[in-house]
């Protein structure tokens, strides 16, 4: 099926770190996906995954049993769709970090995001998790090991006074830690190659990455999420890349959660023209030069960030990327298929931003009777996913300290390419079929006597969360009960934050920052 594409696999990314879908719902999902032209999907669980033993205060409330991911991989195989576990091994650890059992692997005291390359604990700890999910993943050929965006990374103590030996530089603590992650999964799991996203070694010198060891270790991920990335760069950095000795490389795009912390709907025009500029460098190079690229859909800039666009909202867009990578284009026949595929009658791809939201949830007329009747990514579906928003806020919640980087924004280093905008507030987007308590709070920091230090806000730092019923009706088409339930929800109480409740497997969880009389440690 991939016709003339030169990805010869086409990943989904899927984010569990937020809005977890039940097993039921991926069930609907996976069948279109492959019907779409993709034939493998990237999993980063997260939280989601069911770690044993000494790493069971890993798993969130809601984690999946053994049991579903078997069943997830089993409906994978029956779509034809290769699963890819993504593991973080380096940065975007807050999920790990914010525990107090793990809080002293922290690069940086104050930030869970980055661990510590000095300690062997740290390394025995990645390796742990690595055996855990492949264990669960038997056969697998790729695991991704993540390792972008390692923010703070030479900051903490022992890394400033390794830097000071021998004029070590943090290319090479980076180098070191990717190199000791990649042998331990080809040592352990010899049949699995180690996938590795690339930020991180942009900057590095083309010598000094040859002689690391690391390209013959790795296949790197080179992600670009713009819709005017520069495509002369980007060959010349593959080029650079292969020279290095790499001898494959993929790309990763984006079909959501990569144009703003708090968007609500992906703009469609937006990510076909990425995916449009990645066929253009998958052309300008030697043929075969990228086996593949990930489409990634961002659900958390990280681990304590909002809810962006949720997966449901996001199909009309995916749909779209994938039919332009197996067509090489996008004209009128590329989207009649699309609209075919989604039981729609029509598809508005154009990327439109709207200052004010004029009519909120609670509207007097039912959301289904709009719903049903409106194209998707139209500004119907709009305006019934996005309530007004409420006065400007702190960038932050307390107790973070300085405002914790979102997705996209980096410090002065070796990370270049912005994956997207600044953080906010979450917009009240609701859906079905998600496993776990919260929009925009169920991965929420704990208590700062469960987290650690700085781990989060502290209790009392937000006014009680507003009201939500759930309003009866599903969007209608072939994608019926999979992809919208409207909603209508009682007047908000004037607030400095929204924390919206989405209608989960179990919905009965109270906001994390609201937790006032609920001092209990959850993940």
């Amino acid at each position: 099926m991939s016709g003339s594409t030169p990805f010869k696999m086409r990943l989904v990314h899927l984010d569990l770190k937020g809005a977890p879908p039940k097993v039921s719902y991926l069930s609907e999902i996976f069948p279109l996906f492959h019907d779409l032209g993709a034939n493998g999907l990237l999993i980063e669980y997260e939280d989601m995954f069911p770690y044993e033993g000494h790493l069971q205060l890993l798993r969130a409330k809601h984690a999946y049993s053994p049991s579903e991911v078997k069943e997830i991989l089993h409906l994978a195989r029956q779509s034809e769709l290769e699963v890819v576990p993504l593991v973080q091994t380096f940065g975007h650890m807050e999920f790990v970090l914010k525990h107090a059992a793990f809080a002293h692997l922290r690069e940086v005291a104050l930030f869970p995001n980055t661990l510590n390359p000095h300690e062997a604990e740290s390394l025995a700890l990645v390796g742990a998790m690595i055996d855990q999910v492949l264990g669960l993943h038997g056969g697998s050929p790729w695991l991704h090991i993540g390792c972008d965006e390692v923010y703070h990374l030479g900051e903490g103590a022992a890394s400033r006074r390794w830097l000071e030996q021998e004029q070590h530089s943090k290319a090479q603590l980076c180098l070191s830690h990717v190199r000791a992650v990649a042998s331990h999964v080809l040592a352990r799991h010899p049949g699995t190659t180690p996938l590795l996203w690339d930020d991180m070694l942009r900057d590095i010198p083309k010598d000094q990455l040859a002689v690391s060891g690391v390209p013959q270790l790795v296949e790197l991920v080179l992600w670009d999420y713009r819709a005017d990335l520069d495509i002369h760069d980007k060959v010349l950095l593959m080029e650079k890349y292969r020279e290095c000795g790499f001898p494959r490389l993929w790309a990763a795009s984006a079909f959501k959660g990569a144009t703003g912390a708090s968007q609500a709907l992906p703009p469609i025009e937006h990510h076909l023209r990425n995916h449009a500029q990645w066929l253009q460098v998958a052309g300008s190079g030697p043929a075969d030069t990228l086996q593949g690229i990930v489409l990634t859909g961002w659900q958390r800039y990280d681990h304590f960030s909002v809810l962006c666009e949720l997966l449901p909202v996001g199909i009309p867009s995916l749909a779209a990327c994938l039919q332009l990578l197996l067509h090489g284009e996008f004209a009128d026949y590329v989207k009649s298929r699309v609209e075919s595929f989604l039981g729609i009658s029509s598809l508005d791809i154009t990327d439109s931003v709207r200052q004010q939201h004029p009519r909120p949830c609670h509207a007097s007329q039912p959301a289904p009777a709009q719903l049903r009747g409106c194209a998707a990514g139209g500004e119907q579906v709009r305006d019934w996913l996005v309530q007004p928003l409420p006065p400007q806020a702190e960038p932050h919640p307390p107790g973070h300290g300085p405002a914790h980087t979102a997705r996209g924004t980096q410090p002065a280093g070796p990370v270049e390419q912005p994956r997207a905008g600044a953080g906010g507030r979450p917009a009240a987007c609701l859906l079905p079929r998600c496993r776990g308590g919260v929009a925009g709070g169920e991965r929420a920091p704990q208590h700062a006597a469960v987290a650690g230090p700085a781990a989060g806000p502290q209790p009392g730092s937000c006014p009680p969360a507003p009201i939500h019923r759930p309003h009866p009706g599903h969007w209608l088409g072939p994608l019926s009960g999979a992809v919208l339930s409207a909603w209508a929800a009682l007047p908000a109480p004037a607030s400095s934050c929204l924390w919206p409740h989405i209608h989960f497997q179990l919905s009965s969880r109270q906001p994390p920052q609201c937790r006032q009389q609920s001092p209990e440690k959850e993940n």
